[in-house]
């Protein structure tokens, strides 16, 4: 980054009661850092504290969740007892240092101001005083539950009362909480109307599910029991049930995420809940009220269908009780819910428009591609790329979640392949609505026009149609055939399948693309502040220094495909010439052999991990090398080295890995971790569709 470019402040401010400022803040420095840009984050003064008051969260998730070295803020105590003693120009002198601190690191500052609440009537002056003090843009943050002209004029109030006397003008105008669909555009439509004095960078539908509480932090904030654990741990409270009506009125709410409430002696919604969960229906749980135990013979039948998913609360109060407790428990993200919180500032992000805020300072794209920055491009890319992709496991929870989410982000079009009275059923269950028109494939309606197809690639085999019909029964098989004839672009398959099963038939059918001997793989590593690239590490057991020196171009290929500006290590156990031994020389020789394919790009080895990750040691065991201390995509030297490094990163820096992604095929094939979570599927789509723009036919 050069030294001239121009670094600004924004000073975010709620302008309407309950707008979630700090996840709008941390959502606008991700949308940010997704774009590439060098940002950072501050909140000058910390929310108070008290009893009854949350601790100030917006630094602690600003360093955990965007990894910013944000400044710790002055506390609130503090501030007060300045303003007390009439030192307020001092504290304001405290803010200018931290701020300007921060900004130096940076070229977009975000900063946000105190949220005003009834214990504190000084807040609103020390906004303004810091808005005074510091020069930064203001961006206003408004409410969307209010009518277009009550929000214009909470914007005209901002306008006139921070841009006077010499401050700088609004930057822009963010609307929180607004509705969502054909309302929330004509929401945005009125406000356009009313030539508001500055942009709108995000208009952010309000969305229920990510208000959504723990089910352990609902036991904590009401004292409840926990008679069966069940998975108090991983639930959250999408909805509460207060079952007041007989059973046949409620059976239809009885949804996933739910928590049904009832008297401990009403038997007949306790065993309707239990027959939801053991139909596979993911309540949040049942809270029995006004001390009643469940009667003996009803808990008895419950634990004999093994309800052990099934949390079961209790409470001495009564129903209404508890349902006015459970209204007014807050929605504040805790500290130990980074889930949710990272959920949030995805979801913000996506509605945010930084462009304004990028022409405003005159910044540049950073030369380090962020992990947000890497996630965002690869769905912009899908996007255009607009590939049809099958999935083999239709039928599977998480692969439809995945698919529901690919359609509706139109990341890709997918193919279930699955019975679609199964895949309706699991989608119902799962308490997800199918699109009307993502497609779905019925194996045993369309398996007869695949046999001449299996049948000619595998002629050599001596296949007859009688074996070709058996072998697609195998979806994998079905949906591999289906690639071969090009009626899908590309096929993600593992959340059930063995790696085997989904790469042998890409093998025998799809086989290597054109120039290509092996294929292989490599994951994304999403490190806090950078992506790497490992490769490879799902494969080839023991590759010859030949295949390691094609695994090192082709990993290169995809680095460059997928944004990264490679620096190839080839690890071993040593660095340079300062080892011996077989299985050094083979990193030695493979490194010279891709060298000489490719001399144009940046690779070198053999290589310590730590000499090609850590410049100080780099530059003490390879200070000639282009690439020691600044790698960013590595070559383990076999299967066993490549396997256990991505593990042991991953579980234990905690870091994202997207993968394994395959290499070498003639169309692309991708391979899912049988633990995969639904985000994990959803990249891996992406990274297939792209992968079809750019394989070699």
């Amino acid at each position: 980054m050069t030294q001239d470019v121009h670094r600004h402040s924004f000073f975010l401010i709620p302008m309407t009661q309950n707008v979630g400022l700090t996840s709008i803040s941390l959502g606008l420095v991700h949308a940010l850092l997704r774009d590439g840009i060098k940002v950072g984050f501050v909140k000058p003064i910390a929310q108070p504290q008290g009893p009854g008051l949350q601790p100030d969260l917006s630094t602690y998730f600003a360093r955990t969740m965007c990894h910013i070295d944000a400044p710790e803020s002055i506390t609130f105590a503090h501030a007060e007892e300045l303003i007390r003693t009439g030192e307020t120009s001092t504290l304001m002198e405290e803010v200018v240092n931290i701020v300007e601190q921060a900004q130096a690191k940076y070229d977009i500052l975000i900063i946000e101001a105190l949220i005003p609440n009834v214990e504190s009537q000084v807040i609103n002056e020390l906004n303004a005083q810091m808005i005074g003090c510091l020069t930064a843009n203001v961006v206003p943050v408004v409410s969307g539950s209010r009518e277009p002209k009550e929000l214009a004029e909470a914007v005209a109030l901002a306008n006139r009362r921070y841009t006077d006397q010499g401050n700088l003008p609004l930057a822009g105008i963010i609307v929180n909480k607004a509705p969502a669909g054909a309302e929330g555009q004509r929401l945005r439509a009125a406000l356009e109307a009313l030539k508001l004095p500055a942009p709108i960078l995000g208009l952010v539908p309000y969305e229920p599910h990510l208000n959504s509480p723990r089910l352990m932090d609902v036991v904590s904030m009401l004292g409840l029991k926990v008679e069966r654990p069940g998975n108090v741990a991983r639930t959250r409270v999408r909805e509460v049930l207060v079952a007041a009506r007989s059973v046949e009125n409620i059976i239809d709410r009885l949804k996933p995420g739910t928590l049904v409430v009832t008297a401990g002696d009403r038997s007949d919604v306790i065993l309707a809940a239990a027959l939801a969960s053991q139909r596979g229906v993911q309540l949040a749980g049942l809270l029995l009220t006004c001390g009643d135990p469940m009667a003996p013979s009803v808990a008895n039948l419950i634990v004999s269908t093994q309800q052990s998913s099934l949390t079961v609360l209790c409470s001495d109060d009564d129903t209404f009780a508890i349902a006015t407790r459970l209204a007014g428990l807050t929605t504040h993200v805790s500290a130990d819910d980074p889930e949710r919180m990272q959920q949030l500032l995805e979801y913000v992000a996506e509605n945010m428009v930084t462009q304004p805020l990028r022409q405003y300072a005159g910044t540049q794209t950073a030369t380090r591609l962020t992990p947000p920055a890497f996630r965002y491009r690869m769905m912009q890319l899908a996007r255009a790329a607009n590939k049809r992709i099958v999935l083999p496991e239709g039928d599977e929870p998480r692969t439809l979640q995945a698919a529901v989410i690919c359609h509706e982000k139109k990341i890709a079009r997918c193919v279930l392949l699955g019975n679609p009275a199964r895949i309706h059923e699991v989608a119902s269950l799962q308490g997800l609505t199918l699109p009307d028109d993502i497609e779905i494939l019925d194996p045993d309606k369309v398996r007869a026009r695949y046999v001449p197809q299996l049948v000619e690639l595998r002629k050599s085999k001596g296949i007859t149609p009688q074996m070709a019909e058996a072998q697609l029964e195998d979806s994998v098989v079905m949906g591999t055939v289906m690639l071969t004839m090009d009626e899908v672009d590309g096929l993600v398959s593992g959340a059930v399948h063995t790696t085997a099963s989904t790469v042998r038939p890409a093998l025998q059918l799809i086989k290597t693309a054109p120039g290509e001997k092996l294929v292989s793989s490599v994951f994304f590593m999403l490190m806090p502040d950078q992506v790497l690239v490992y490769g490879d590490c799902a494969i080839n057991p023991d590759p010859t220094a030949e295949e390691l020196a094609s695994i090192a171009v082709q990993s290169a290929e995809s680095a460059i495909a997928f944004g990264v500006s490679p620096r190839v290590a080839m690890i071993s156990y040593s660095t340079g010439s300062s080892g011996t031994g077989t299985d050094v020389e083979k990193v030695r020789e493979a490194t010279r052999m891709a060298k000489e394919a490719r001399p144009d790009l940046i690779i070198d080895g053999p290589m310590q991990y730590d000499a090609a990750t850590v410049m100080s040691v780099g530059k003490q065991k390879a200070p000639d090398s282009p690439v020691a201390g600044r790698a960013n995509v590595f070559i383990f030297p076999d299967l066993n080295t490549g396997n256990t490094t991505y593990k042991a990163v991953q579980r234990s820096a905690g870091v994202v890995s997207i993968g394994p992604m395959l290499q070498g095929l003639r169309k692309p094939v991708n391979d899912l971790s049988r633990g995969a979570l639904v985000d994990d599927i959803v990249y891996t789509i992406a990274l297939t569709a792209i992968q079809a723009t750019i394989t070699k036919k």
